[in-house]
């Protein structure tokens, strides 16, 4: 896959960064909302999201890769948005969990991606799914919006709550 290698550094980076954070501790306040947003958030629900995406993305691209091959027309249907009722309950579940707990299903999450999608053959990283937002998207730009990307905002949020 062309740009691989660019995405590994920025999860090595962002893992960096996480690690960081999670031995310093959950920091106090909450974050500033997304853009056109009005949801706060306090470190542990960033840390619970944070346990959560990975696999989940992952499991999306499986998905669309699974039903190409059993001949399903592109592009295949995938994702969530953030009303999504699994989402918001894993959030809520796992808000008060010791951020070095989440962060050991973060490494999970990032681990399994980066073995299984550096496992892709070539065609596959043309598969079309189509997002319910988003739109159509290939395997490289789920992995890069939605779980390089995202760990990099939710690292965002996580310096601003501290300071940094």
């Amino acid at each position: 896959m062309s740009g691989f290698d660019d995405e590994l550094a920025r999860l090595r980076a962002v893992q960096q960064r996480l690690d960081e954070h999670a031995a310093a501790g959950p920091p106090p306040g909450l974050t500033e909302p997304d853009p056109g947003g009005t949801e706060r958030w306090e470190a542990g629900q960033v840390w619970a999201h944070l346990a959560e995406f990975p696999a989940y993305w992952l499991g999306q691209i499986q998905h669309i890769l699974e039903r190409r091959a059993a001949g399903e027309p592109e592009p295949i249907p995938f994702g969530r948005t953030k009303t999504d009722p699994g989402r918001i309950a894993a959030i809520e579940r796992d808000r008060h969990d010791d951020p070095a707990a989440l962060l050991e299903r973060v490494r999970g999450g990032v681990a399994a991606a980066v073995l299984q999608l550096g496992a892709l053959p070539a065609d596959a990283w043309g598969a079309r799914g189509l997002h319910p937002t988003r739109g159509e998207m290939t395997p490289s730009e789920i992995l890069n919006r939605f779980i390089v990307n995202h760990l990099e905002e939710h690292a965002d949020q996580l310096d601003q709550l501290r300071g940094g």
